[in-house]
């Protein structure tokens, strides 16, 4: 259902405040750079830190900037059932194309906890559904064979896989067939994601370098293994400077490099990023041509 070079959207912050202008600015950028889709309130959104009447300013404010040129999968994801639940029936009336919803994080629910919270979230709104599996954040792992079976459900249309685990993606596509999407949650595993059977990935470097990952999206989907490899290579370094320091402060950093419109604002828990990150991610812009 989704595709391509997909990023997790950062939230632009302007003392203390959400800074709509420059998110609508943002948005466009990524469009003319070749996005193929949108998430707006996921991990790299700062989610945590967003209250429910500015989360839902923000799946908005990305929807009427898109218009509607590319999907907005809108993040709905909560440790409490009944607030995704709320979240997912808000992005769905609002016109989100779909819900990015996180394993519930801190509760460690059971494999079958796991089920039944994605099924009541079927039962209680049809928004398509991409599952979102990162047990490096949430500690409750969702498992390859719980997957397929969430899959089963006509509304769970797609997984963003940050395990880390390269084997279920073949696992994932003998469950839940070939045609069931796979997105890479990892920025530096999306070549061979890709390769063993991926449509894409919801990208940190996304938000920084928007036309290279477009670009590098396009040649896996084309299959030119050599173009992409090459591509990764340049990308390889930004990949690894966006978590030089705790995310998204380098990737709001680099985007103050490059546009003198954003600012590298961030919410506590989350301070701004350290020297040592900063000169990171300057060494990286510079090294795949952002800069």
């Amino acid at each position: 259902m989704f595709s391509g070079s997909i990023p997790a959207l950062v939230t632009p912050f302007r003392d203390g405040a959400f800074d709509a202008p420059a998110f609508k600015r943002l948005v466009e950028w990524q469009i003319d750079e070749g996005t193929s889709a949108l998430v707006p309130c996921g991990t790299t959104g700062e989610s945590p830190t967003l209250g429910f009447e500015e989360h839902y300013r923000v799946i908005d404010a990305c929807l009427e900037a898109a218009a509607g040129r590319v999907p907005v999968i809108a993040g709905c994801g909560s440790n409490d059932t009944a607030t995704a639940i709320c979240h997912m029936r808000y992005a769905q009336q609002a016109g989100a194309a779909a819900a990015l919803v996180v394993a519930p994080y801190y509760n460690k629910p059971s494999q079958e906890g796991m089920i039944a919270h994605y099924r009541a979230l079927a039962d209680a709104c049809d928004l398509p559904i991409v599952v979102y599996n990162v047990p490096g954040r949430t500690v409750a792992d969702i498992s390859a064979e719980t997957m397929c079976q969430l899959a089963e459900i006509p509304t769970v249309v797609a997984i963003k896989d940050a395990s880390g685990d390269l084997a279920r993606v073949t696992v994932h596509r003998a469950g839940a067939g070939a045609d069931f999407c796979q997105l890479s949650g990892n920025d530096d595993l999306w070549l061979p994601h890709a390769v063993l059977g991926g449509a894409g990935c919801i990208s940190v470097t996304a938000n920084v370098a928007p036309r290279l990952c477009a670009d590098f999206a396009a040649a896996c989907a084309a299959g030119d293994w050599a173009g992409a490899l090459v591509l990764h290579d340049r990308l390889f370094v930004l990949h690894k400077a966006m978590f030089s320091d705790a995310s998204p402060a380098p990737a709001k950093y680099a985007l103050s490099r490059i546009h003198d419109w954003f600012s590298l604002e961030v919410r506590l828990p989350i301070i701004q990023a350290s020297a040592a990150s900063r000169a990171a991610v300057d060494a990286a812009l510079v090294a795949a041509g952002v800069l």
